[in-house]
């Protein structure tokens, strides 16, 4: 028969080899102690480290540090139905070309600092830097859920040395290049480089367009979607990017002549109004090598992405002084620090306008 601690934490019962062991129940399940003791005074010790880490919430399931890294991500890749389906699919590609093969077979108990920093220092070595903290963050996240699901006490990762990465320098779009790049562009897609640059929208904002988006006797777009990199219309990148944006007339007349070119109506208020050749929705790894990179080329930019557009508007906006609140509300932004720290890029033209001031100011001349 077991041997009860009478008032204490757990039980002890003594085998027929003459060892002990420790068990106790917990969170509806019951749990014994990994190993068996020579004598019941090392069993009980066992029970009273458990019983303590109970009381200060660092208990985890022994059974659950057994678990594989490659369940573990299993688990991770389900547990959030909130999250974006490109972004589960990145991650997923991540974890299974990265970091599976050499930490999938392992248990989550068993990953060490050392074993996580090596690989870093592995993909260190062969990619961008950019790439190899990205990669290193999807391990972070994977890891940390494991400690906020009680079946780890720590993560590994921590204390891990990541690689140096440099600011990039990004170029900065005037309207001349702006229009140089939409010169460039077949003119069915032309309206969208227009879109990026004097409204802000990303790339998944302005190919998830629809007719219905428009108000052109308003002068309004209603942001409301935006296209997935699985070419599926879904809700924008957050709350704060459900918005109507007033366009400036010129734009009206542009956006007017290409539903007008293109035949459609309101009637057609669920259609894309940037498709295919065949109507399909875009495909953006194939929309950016087919359609802009050679585009960019051509203009003389060919660093230059879809997204140095929306750069290029929130420079303006600041720019040309509209305050930080309106550019928020027009880039979509639920924090008005990522409009400045981000998007607002000093330009040649503010640079110089700044120097002369600052020489009026001290000298009384430029």
């Amino acid at each position: 028969m077991p041997q009860r601690r009478r008032n204490h934490f757990g039980s002890v019962r003594k085998l027929p080899s003459g060892r002990y062991q420790a068990r106790y129940w917990h969170a509806g399940a019951e749990h014994s102690a990994p190993v068996t003791y020579l004598t019941k005074a090392d069993a009980l010790a066992w029970l009273a480290s458990v019983e303590t880490d109970i009381h200060r919430g660092s208990w985890v399931d022994p059974a659950a540090t057994q678990m594989t890294v490659a369940e573990l991500a299993r688990r991770w890749l389900e547990h959030d139905p909130s999250k974006r389906a490109s972004s589960v699919s990145r991650d997923e590609v991540v974890l299974r070309l990265h970091v599976l093969p050499s930490l999938g077979t392992a248990r989550i108990g068993e990953v060490t600092p050392p074993e996580v920093q090596k690989l870093v220092n592995g993909w260190a070595k062969a990619k961008a830097a950019r790439t190899a903290r990205r990669q290193y963050d999807v391990v972070r996240a994977l890891f940390a859920y494991a400690v906020a699901s009680d079946w780890l006490v720590r993560s590994p990762c921590r204390g891990i040395d990541l690689p140096r990465v440099e600011p990039l320098r990004r170029p900065v779009l005037t309207p001349d290049d702006v229009a140089s790049i939409a010169g460039a562009l077949d003119p069915i897609y032309r309206p969208m480089v227009w879109l990026g640059a004097v409204l802000g929208l990303r790339w998944g904002e302005v190919a998830g367009l629809t007719v219905g988006s428009f108000d052109l006797l308003r002068g309004t777009l209603n942001v409301s979607s935006q296209l997935g990199r699985d070419r599926q219309l879904g809700p924008p990148k957050s709350a704060s990017g459900r918005r109507v944006l007033s366009l400036p007339k010129a734009l009206t007349d542009m956006l007017a002549a290409h539903l007008a070119v293109a035949g459609l109506t309101g009637a057609d208020a669920g259609r894309l109004v940037f498709t295919t050749g065949t109507g399909s929705p875009l495909d953006y790894a194939h929309w950016r090598l087919r359609v802009w990179l050679p585009a960019v080329e051509a203009a003389g930019f060919a660093s230059a992405s879809f997204h140095d557009l929306r750069r290029a508007n929130a420079t303006a906006l600041v720019h040309d002084g509209v305050d930080v609140k309106t550019a928020q509300a027009r880039l979509g932004h639920s924090d008005p620090r990522l409009t400045l720290a981000v998007y607002a890029l000093a330009t040649t033209e503010a640079d110089r306008a700044a120097a002369e001031r600052l020489g009026k100011r001290f000298f009384g001349s430029t």
